[in-house]
């Protein structure tokens, strides 16, 4: 049985992630669970990692990545934060 879209906004979040830009030397990314079960928090950062890897934040594929990211994290109701050394509006 599906669970309707409605109702899925109004469950409490699973986990928060932090995604966190290490700067230009590779690996570029680390991912840090703030809080919530360590399986689902680690099965994401897998993903996460294997789109982000050798991706610095300047670069086009980024962009198209980081959505993936954000909707991984939107299926599996995680709070995601970045942290990319700069304010977006900085870009």
């Amino acid at each position: 049985m599906a669970i309707e879209p409605q109702a899925l906004e109004q469950l409490p979040p699973v986990g928060h992630v932090r995604v966190v830009y290490l700067g230009p030397v590779s690996p570029h990314w680390e991912v840090h669970g703030v809080f919530g079960e360590r399986q689902t928090v680690d099965e994401f950062r897998q993903r996460a990692i294997a789109r982000l890897q050798l991706l610095p934040p300047h670069d086009p594929q980024f962009r198209r990545n980081r959505e993936r990211v954000v909707r991984d994290a939107e299926r599996e109701n995680l709070i995601l934060d970045w942290d990319l050394g700069y304010t977006e509006g900085d870009e």
